[in-house]
């Protein structure tokens, strides 16, 4: 079962929506005004659909922020008409997807099962170790990528794509199913936010370890995650190991054995943040 919040003052939206959340019987909660993050932390919320319109002026801050502060929660903006540099901003600042009001419940419905299907898939336990490759080291506990103690400084599906290709450890990847995975929906013809995310992580990756190259591209398929030198040496990919902590030594070998076993309309949204870019 999934647990939605929603922050949204279109009261028609809201009453459509509940009422087919209901029937599929979702735990959901609509609040009034845009919570803090604990807040969100102590619902244990797996998603929030959120209309900015209802945030006001802060409203780039409010998304920033849950996107920061909650990484394994998923984040869509359901709002009214909006231009492509006000979605890509959000977009960047965290948001896992974008809905554009008026829309059918079954579609944010969809769209939100997505979010929580690639949440979940991303979620792993704390105590896995990092995934070495060349002077990389991906961190699943930490949704980052370090050389050393320097941060890659990834956005979250900056993360999630680098992790998703260091899996396939030099499997070639096809676009299509990368975005599947990552952004949890079908790629639409001509969308090229794959090539453009990789980019941005390639980008990363070079200023952090300049002598080292890690995604490779299969013009017109996808693309291959394997750490070369400039020499176009490979290394060797060290998958994730669980961390298991040390038995006591004044455990004996056998017990050790057995110990192991809104205010404001849709239309003002434009304006609002409009002038916020």
């Amino acid at each position: 079962m999934i647990r939605l919040a929603i922050v949204d003052s279109d009261s028609g939206f809201v009453r459509v929506l509940t009422k087919r959340l209901e029937a599929m019987s979702w735990d959901h909660r609509v609040l009034a005004g845009p919570p803090p993050v604990d807040e969100l932390v102590a619902i244990r919320v797996n998603a929030l659909v959120v209309d900015p319109a209802v945030l006001g002026p802060n409203a780039w801050e409010f998304l920033e922020r849950v996107g920061v502060g909650l990484p394994a929660m998923g984040l869509v903006v359901c709002t009214g008409r909006s231009t492509v540099a006000q979605r890509v901003r959000g977009l960047r600042l965290g948001v896992d997807d974008w809905i554009t009001k008026p829309c059918h419940p079954e579609e944010v419905v969809a769209r939100v099962e997505a979010v929580v299907r690639r949440r979940r898939r991303a979620s792993t336990p704390a105590d896995v170790g990092p995934l070495v490759a060349g002077e990389l080291e991906i961190r699943v506990d930490q949704f980052q990528a370090f050389v050393g103690t320097q941060s890659a400084d990834l956005t979250r599906r900056e993360f999630e794509l680098l992790h998703l290709l260091a899996e396939g450890r030099g499997q070639v990847l096809q676009r299509e199913e990368i975005y599947q995975r990552v952004w949890g929906y079908q790629m639409a013809r001509g969308d090229r936010s794959v090539d453009v995310f990789v980019r941005k992580v390639r980008s990363k990756l070079k200023a952090l370890s300049p002598e080292w190259s890690y995604i490779h591209t299969h013009f017109g398929i996808g693309y291959r995650f394997q750490p070369e030198t400039s020499d176009g040496e490979p290394a060797e990919i060290t998958p994730p190991v669980l961390e298991v902590a040390d038995a006591s030594p004044d455990v004996a070998p056998a017990d050790r054995e057995r110990a192991d076993g809104e205010p404001g309309s849709v239309h003002e949204l434009g304006a609002r943040l409009a002038s916020s870019t």
